[in-house]
């Protein structure tokens, strides 16, 4: 029984190790294009343009994998998720940079808490209550702030000033929203290959009915993972908020399908129970070079989402004819 499975966990390594090549071989070819592309496309600055141009999208992607990973498939409160948490953040100013950007992070955490609770408890669709909650979310912040948007003050010294300067900080060259980006991917790839949740999550993911009858409380895993997710679209949202130096409803829009976009390229399956945060980050690598290469091409903003979309197709559906081979169908 121990061979077997001491096998099968090589089996499963070497299969991850492979799509994890996978994806990378993908963004080293992307390399190569670029450079046909521009000469300028393989500096530090352009390389290190592409990594602060995908860390808003890798950190919402990031948490977005938990949901996907745990067979709940998306988040579509994402987005609202992110805009609750830099407006709560802008308009708590007045106490302090410090209790604002709390109160903004624990915003986002009660729009998580409450879908886990719902999706995990009664079992609702995470798709339809997800889509129904972003739909109340954006009612509620219009008709709170009255449709207006909310600025900080900026003069200097002000926690407004220090809180615009939150997305402009820097490490030396790095921009700290790429050392966050990456904090973020390490602790989640941490958690999902060495801690107990993480299993508990791969199996939630596999078939709910084995977890149960393992005795894992499967409504506690979804609600963590959509606890996760939240907490990453926060922070998010608070750098997000920051660069524009507003709040507003409409902050966030669009990074839902951009993060399934990056998570499911990144190999892990919509059905759930298989994948990678490693994959994920190169998922959301693939994306920016992709962006990048097609900026230099002079290809507009719009035909750069038809083809973000077709690459979303093409992946989604070469998921499904792989879960039909084995037998398998997540709708």
């Amino acid at each position: 029984m121990n061979t077997q499975t001491t096998s099968s966990s090589k089996r499963s390594a070497a299969r991850t190790a492979l799509e994890t090549a996978g994806i990378y071989a993908v963004a080293a070819t992307l390399l190569v294009a670029g450079v046909l592309a521009s000469p300028d496309f393989l500096t530090a600055e352009n390389l290190l343009s592409i990594l602060s141009g995908v860390a808003l999208l890798g950190m919402v992607a990031c948490g977005m994998a938990f949901i996907t990973y745990s067979g709940n498939m998306a988040d579509l409160s994402l987005p609202t998720t992110m805009a609750f948490s830099g407006i709560i953040a802008v308009a708590s100013l007045s106490l302090g940079i410090v209790p604002a950007l709390l109160l903004g992070v624990l915003a986002g955490l009660a729009i998580g808490a409450m879908n886990g609770l719902v999706v995990g408890k009664l079992n609702a669709n995470p798709i339809l209550w997800t889509l129904a909650v972003a739909f109340f979310m954006e009612g509620f912040m219009r008709f709170t702030w009255s449709n207006n948007q909310l600025y900080p003050e900026i003069e200097p010294g002000t926690p407004g000033a220090a809180f615009i300067g939150i997305f402009r900080l820097r490490t030396g060259p790095v921009p700290l929203i790429v050392l966050v980006m990456l904090a973020l991917f390490a602790v989640a790839h941490l958690v999902m290959t060495r801690t107990r949740f993480g299993r508990e999550s791969r199996l939630v993911g596999s078939s709910r009915a084995a977890a149960r009858s393992s005795g894992i409380r499967v409504s506690r895993v979804v609600f963590f993972n959509f606890l996760a997710a939240a907490f990453a679209a926060s922070v998010a949202g608070i750098f997000l908020t920051s660069m524009n130096k507003l709040g507003v409803f409409y902050l966030g829009q669009g990074y839902d399908f951009k993060a399934v976009t990056a998570v499911v390229i990144g190999g892990v399956m919509l059905s759930g129970g298989r994948g990678h945060i490693p994959g994920v980050f190169g998922g959301v690598l693939v994306i920016g070079l992709l962006t990048n290469i097609m900026t230099f091409l002079g290809i507009t903003a719009f035909r750069q989402n038809i083809v973000t979309g077709l690459v979303f197709i093409a992946v989604v559906g070469f998921q499904q004819y792989q879960l039909r081979a084995r037998g398998k169908d997540y709708a």
